[in-house]
Parts: structure tokens; sequence; C-alpha cells
């Protein structure tokens, strides 16, 4: 296994979306029939089996789980359960908006991450991968911004695929995020190594670049993110919009106009 998984250490929109570079973040990771955000689908759909539907039903089952975990501390299922129970309640407008996350959601994620926490420090055997790819979310950009914690997640997701280019691309993504880069540049030879042929050249390049500047900004402060098809997008203030490369490492590319950013965002020339 290229990585550890059983250290202390176990314990991301902008979007990362990349075919061997990163997964989207934003708009959740797709993986195990878990759709575009926690909201519906896949695994998650596994809380409304029984005990029904709905923002009412899941603020139920958070109070119940949340009961549980502090009747019994060493209750994995019961820690696992109220991590997505949080998730779950999490893709609420009441939390997350077109703009991104709000107070409310703010404070739920941290809650999320404290119970996904509670959860791996019980050790449990084999960490629940499904969970782990939603927890990205949670970590990334959009989410609590925390590039070492997401770094964690995908290892364990990672392990559970140790085939896809994809997912060893978006952990040496976050890794250099996270200014780990031992991390990084495994998982990105392991992503180049994985990738077809006819896309490993320009992998291996874009890799290097993301390795070499983790958190681009433009002059007016938006991530910058690398797509699928190899064109950039910039996200500032929950608005996505197109930029393409400028001179010294730039990105040059203007925000819709709205009341937030009434003339748009400038180009970051040097």
């Amino acid at each position: 296994m290229l990585f550890d998984l059983r250290g202390r250490g176990r314990r991301r929109t902008v979007q990362v979306i990349y075919v061997g570079l990163a997964l989207l973040i934003g708009s959740g990771l797709v993986f195990f029939g878990v759709g575009a955000g926690v909201g519906g689908g896949g695994l998650l759909d596994s809380l409304t089996g029984k005990e029904g539907s709905g923002s009412a039903s899941f603020a139920s089952q958070i109070k119940k789980y949340k009961k549980l975990t502090k009747q019994q501390p060493n209750n994995v299922y019961a820690w696992e359960k109220l991590t997505l129970a949080q998730l779950h309640e999490a893709g609420s407008e009441a939390y997350v908006t077109r703009t991104g996350l709000t107070s409310k959601g703010k404070e739920l994620f941290v809650q999320t991450a404290q119970s996904w926490n509670g959860y791996l420090a019980l050790n449990p055997p084999k960490p629940s991968p499904e969970l782990a790819q939603e927890m990205v979310r949670v970590f990334g950009e959009e989410g609590l911004n925390q590039p070492a914690e997401a770094v964690k997640v995908l290892q364990i997701v990672v392990a559970a695929r140790p085939e896809s280019a994809a997912l060893y691309a978006s952990l040496a993504q976050y890794a250099y995020k996270a200014h780990n880069t031992r991390v990084g540049d495994l998982a990105s030879d392991k992503a180049v190594a994985l990738a077809p042929a006819a896309q490993r050249t320009r992998l291996k390049t874009q890799l290097a670049e993301v390795k070499k500047n983790p958190n681009p900004q433009n002059a007016g402060g938006a991530v910058i993110t690398q797509g699928e098809n190899g064109t950039y997008t910039a996200t500032s203030k929950g608005k996505t919009y197109p930029v393409k490369p400028g001179p010294h490492g730039s990105y040059e590319g203007t925000a819709p106009a709205s009341p937030s950013t009434p003339g748009g965002l400038p180009s970051n020339k040097k």
C-alpha cells in the first residue's frame, strides 16, 4: 500500500475537477453512487430507509445519534451514523447556498468534522471509503478549507480504489495545497502511471504546475481550478467563470457582473 492508514494522522468548492488531477468538491465527489451533493443518491440514501426523509428527519437522527455517542462513546456505528446524518442535513439551503456556506453551515461542518474524528478515533478496521469520500467536501475549499484533512480522507478513499488515476491526482493536488510534498509526489507519480498513455504527459505537466503554485489566485482574489479538459476556471464570492493563463503565472478573466461584483474582477496582469 502506498500510504499507511493506521497511524494517528488518519484523523476536499472550489471545485477540484480533473481526470487524473482533481475531483469535484463543491458539488460533491461522485463515488459509490453518491451524487453531486450530499442530498441525494448513493450512500446517504441509507439514512432515509426506515427513518423517513426531510430536514426534520435528519435533525431527529442527529439528535438520536448524538445521544447515543454520549451514552456509548465507543460505539463505532453510532459515530458513523451521526456523521452521515450531519452530512445529509448539510445539503439544506439553510447551510449551503449558491454563494457558499452560511454561518450555520460552517458550524455544522465543524460538528461533522468532529463526528468524523470521533469515528476515526475508535480505529475502525476498515474506515468507510464512502463516508470518507463525502468528507472531502467538508474539508475542501468551499467547506472548512483544511487541505491536510482532505489528504487524510482521500488516503482512505484511494486505499479502496487503488486503480483510480483521478483519485491519486486529487490526492496529489490536496497534498500540494497542504504543503505535504512527499505525499503529493507519491500520489502524482501514481496518478501518472495509472493514467491512459495519451494523457500522461499532460497530467504530469499539470500536476507539476499545481506543485509549483498549489493555491493560485488572480488579482481579484479568486481561486483558480484546472478542469478535466485542460481549461481553467476561477471561483470568487460564490461565482465561477472561465479564465486563461496569462504571463508570469497570472490568470486572465472577468467575473460576471453582480451587485457584489459590479464590474467583475480585473485580470491579473503583471
